[in-house]
């Protein structure tokens, strides 16, 4: 994790404390980095309900409720497919906001529709859900992951902030 990434998560931590908001996580091509950025924070335990890796489709399905048509009619690098992980792990949990990745981290994969870096993002509270997404480009593996890792947890801020404005 980048030091930039950390004084991110060290915030967030502070700012969910502060707000008595808990979150949970659907990670699929970070593995689990998001969950362990803010586990890296003391004090975390009050923060972070529970971290769901569904690298597989399979686990998507089984694990967060993602219909397996919707991974079939998209595939699981898509906006439809990062909603329904962040809808799934808010479902699946007893947080109030959650936060999903899924994307190409390559560096083999990708397709010219879904190329090598393409992450999709999905941001759910009990209010709604939103999606963002971010082209990384051709980075190396390792560099699109921790990026994905920060965004994730800039999302996750920016939900914070607006909890009580009714928008995730």
């Amino acid at each position: 994790m980048t030091k930039e990434t950390s004084v991110l998560a060290s915030r967030l931590v502070a700012l969910l404390i502060e707000r008595k908001l808990v979150i949970a996580t659907a990670e699929s091509c970070t593995g689990g980095m998001i969950a362990a950025a803010l586990t890296d924070i003391p004090g975390s335990s009050a923060i972070l309900d529970r971290g769901f890796v569904t690298y597989s489709n399979a686990a998507k399905t089984e694990m967060i409720g993602v219909p397996a048509d919707l991974i079939l009619r998209h595939g699981a690098v898509s906006a439809e497919v990062a909603v329904a992980m962040a809808e799934g792990a808010l479902a699946c949990s007893k947080a109030d906001l959650a936060v999903a990745v899924t994307g190409v981290a390559g560096p083999g994969g990708g397709s010219t529709e879904k190329p090598v870096g393409l992450v999709h993002f999905g941001i759910a509270s009990r209010t709604g859900t939103r999606h963002a997404v971010q082209s990384f480009g051709p980075l190396s593996r390792e560099e699109i992951r921790l990026r994905s890792v920060h965004f994730a947890l800039s999302l996750i801020d920016s939900a914070a902030q607006a909890t009580g404005a009714g928008t995730p």
